[in-house]
């Protein structure tokens, strides 16, 4: 057993402990600000685990390898940030529909284009969710801390394992370059690759349980039949695209695997919640400002709550909606042009949801949250 390692690290590098104390054992990516102490640190890891760091030609490629690896037997990531996550959205749907899990840790920054390599920024949210074509859903966690970015990447691998899904870890660069303390405990909990429960000779490898996930999940060279193709499938994984009926009802349970678990995917925290007649609503690393921002809205008697989901999609609606008896307005603060403040409003009718977006690359102060709430009865 290990004993608790206290350390003062950055947030990708609390990533990259969280990936290998996971059990991240390939990590294919290509160097980008404000992510490339990801790959750096990879890069050492790797081989000392026992494991394999590639650099890749581009983001293409490395979703690919990711991919081809996790088919191989391990458990893979890469890293980027919006302009290679723009790069991966084709190959990060090809994985959601060959159900192959695997990790994706995107460090925000301004964007659109190349736009700001340097500053920070939650434009990518909407692109995390639904950034490929097609009908799908992901899992997307949005650290905000050192100390998430460590437990939020070992949940990623667990989720993304369990769910046979991709899933995001979204960061950003505030969050990634921040220095702060990380609290490594002795045990932690890892799902680990799971073998089919059916005998070879008698397994589909695209057959859902009744709970719409599939059972367990074999690699090549195991002595199972396994057909790995982008085209929408049978149970078999043989195409069926000109199949209407195969194909919805596929297209419709990748999308259910996630949907109908959404409670068991909520993480939120909250503070301050009971007598709140004002809420703030906050994520990523603007949850640190906004926390500052109530806690001070509370020592001036504003009756003010947070509201804080660390696993972003699915959005945890039943979670808000429960805090809402009450409340007469949220503030959503975010860098970016007010996305999430959506799906906000529309779980809030009747209550006057206030967008407190900022873009440009500045992340809000607690002093101006605070001044969007407190004068509020």
């Amino acid at each position: 057993m290990k004993k608790e390692e206290i350390c003062i690290i950055q947030g990708n590098e609390a990533c990259v402990k969280g990936a290998v104390r996971a059990g991240c054992r390939f990590f294919a990516g290509y160097p980008i600000t404000p992510a490339s102490e990801i790959a750096e640190r990879m890069a050492v890891e790797m081989p000392l685990c026992g494991g394999n760091f590639l650099q890749m030609e581009d983001e293409i490629g490395s979703i690919a390898a990711v991919i081809g690896a996790t088919w191989g037997g391990v458990k893979a990531c890469t890293a980027t940030s919006g302009p290679g996550f723009s790069l991966m959205q084709e190959n990060i749907g090809y994985a959601v529909e060959t159900e192959t899990p695997c990790v994706i840790i995107n460090v925000m920054r301004g964007g659109p284009s190349t736009g700001q390599p340097t500053v920070s920024s939650q434009q990518d949210v909407m692109q995390a969710r639904y950034g490929s074509h097609g009908d799908y859903e992901m899992i997307v966690l949005c650290p905000s801390s050192v100390q998430d970015c460590y437990e939020l990447t070992v949940k990623a691998f667990n989720l993304a394992e369990k769910f046979r899904n991709p899933v995001v870890v979204l960061s950003d660069e505030i969050v990634g370059h921040t220095r702060e303390i990380l609290r490594i405990p002795e045990q932690i909990d890892v799902w680990e690759r799971q073998r089919p429960t059916a005998a070879p000779e008698d397994y589909k490898p695209y057959r859902p349980e009744p709970s719409g996930l599939l059972d367990g999940m074999p690699s090549f060279g195991q002595g199972y039949r396994l057909l790995v193709d982008g085209q929408l499938h049978d149970e078999t994984g043989n195409r069926k695209g000109a199949d209407t009926k195969i194909s919805g009802e596929l297209q419709r349970r990748l999308c259910r695997k996630i949907t109908d678990h959404a409670d068991e995917l909520e993480d939120v925290r909250t503070a301050f919640i009971d007598d709140a007649k004002v809420l703030v609503v906050a994520y990523g690393s603007v949850a640190r400002s906004a926390l500052s921002a109530v806690q001070l809205g509370r020592k001036n008697d504003c009756k003010v709550g947070f509201f804080h989901p660390r696993i972003l999609w699915p959005f945890p609606e039943k979670a808000l909606q429960k805090l809402l008896n009450g409340v007469s307005r949220i503030i959503v603060p975010e860098m970016n042009i007010g996305k999430v403040c959506r799906e906000v409003e529309r779980l809030a009718p009747g209550i006057d949801v206030v967008s407190l977006a900022k873009v440009g690359g500045e992340l809000h102060t607690p002093q101006e949250i605070f001044e969007a709430f407190q004068n509020i009865e």
